[in-house]
């Protein structure tokens, strides 16, 4: 599914007088991250209105990757960061199947992987960005939890920590999986050193960010703060829904809608369907973080790509079908995937 992302992408960047490679690494966030892995936390960019746009905004495990990379090849920074994130998507594959095979069956498992690679934004699981090495971390910590494999939850949970802001979600995820087996059972060794570990990685960064901003406690906020990102309970993302109902962006809004009604029935589903805990709080989390946010709104999708438990509702009912039948769904959506990810990469592209 993602060769063919990358095919299509090749084809329509070359129609357009783009670079495909250029795209996928050298562009948006995955200049920020380079930029620290080559130089280091401390620069930021003024924006006319006085914004300022620092990198301590972007966690640091794909940038030390990223520089580990370049070290022991001649590779740059984003080119290594393409080699993580396209190991990092097999690993995340590998980790959805995991998950859903344990729960629902192979067949769900191999239609649940097929369905987050045929995502309409999925183009990013193949793009220098930290989606992939987030999702690959969180699936594998979730499936850990399922196996009560407590201390390897909580270092995959700090690792995701080191990763994304949302790596809260995960270890939300580790620490509810603790407390409901200590009351089933009793609160192990084991237990206790998963739900210490699991916060210790974005804990630290976040506190070594106040260091450095001289705010030990909100210095994170206010760097995030810089870049227009909060949480407002999704105040301002309704303000935007409702200025394009308004408007000439009427179809827009009503896409964002529908858009956001499907999340929900989503939600509602997982519910119904009786994941255990771990996953509904890992995926109600990450949709929350996303939804509600004040950021860009174009970033929103991008944001809930790691939310895969959300895709496990639509693989059981896939799973029912018969394989070709299946097939031919997965490999049309996937075809429509890769013509949207060339539109979108050559045109306004995911900040």
């Amino acid at each position: 599914m993602r060769l063919t992302g990358l095919a299509v992408l090749t084809a329509w960047s070359t129609l357009a007088g783009n670079d495909a490679h250029r795209l996928l690494s050298r562009r948006w966030d995955s200049l920020w991250y380079a930029r620290v892995a080559e130089q280091g936390y401390g620069w930021e960019v003024v924006l006319p209105d006085g914004a300022v746009h620092s990198n301590l905004a972007f966690f640091p495990l794909l940038p030390w990757l990223e520089r580990l990379g370049s070290w022991l090849t001649p590779l740059a920074a984003p080119d290594v960061g393409l080699v993580v994130s396209a190991l990092a998507s097999l690993a995340a594959a590998w980790g959805i199947y995991a998950v859903a095979e344990r729960l629902y069956g192979a067949v769900a498992g191999v239609t649940a992987v097929a369905l987050w690679a045929v995502l309409p934004v999925g183009i990013v699981q193949s793009m220098a960005y930290s989606e992939s090495l987030f999702t690959a971390l969180a699936a594998w910590a979730l499936y850990a939890l399922l196996r009560e494999r407590w201390v390897v939850a909580g270092l995959l949970a700090s690792l995701a920590g080191l990763t994304r802001p949302v790596g809260m979600a995960v270890t939300a995820a580790v620490l509810v999986g603790v407390a409901l087996a200590a009351r089933r059972e009793r609160l192990t060794p084991a237990m206790a050193a998963g739900a210490l570990l699991s916060p210790l990685g974005a804990g630290a960064y976040v506190l070594w960010v106040g260091a450095r901003t001289g705010d030990p406690l909100f210095g994170y906020l206010s760097v995030q703060e810089g870049w227009g990102n909060g949480f407002d309970g999704g105040l301002a993302f309704a303000r935007f829904i409702g200025s394009l109902l308004a408007g000439p962006g009427f179809w827009g809004g009503l896409g964002l809608v529908a858009g956001l009604a499907l999340l929900a029935w989503l939600c509602v589903r997982c519910v119904r369907q009786g994941q255990p805990a771990v996953l509904l709080v890992y995926a109600g989390i990450v949709v929350v973080l996303a939804v509600c946010a004040s950021g860009y709104f174009g970033s929103k999708p991008r944001l809930l790509l790691p939310a895969f438990p959300l895709l496990l509702p639509l693989a059981v009912g896939l799973a029912r079908w018969g394989a070709a039948r299946r097939g031919l769904l997965l490999a049309g959506v996937g075809l429509l995937s890769a013509g949207y990810a060339g539109f979108w990469l050559n045109g306004s592209g995911p900040p």
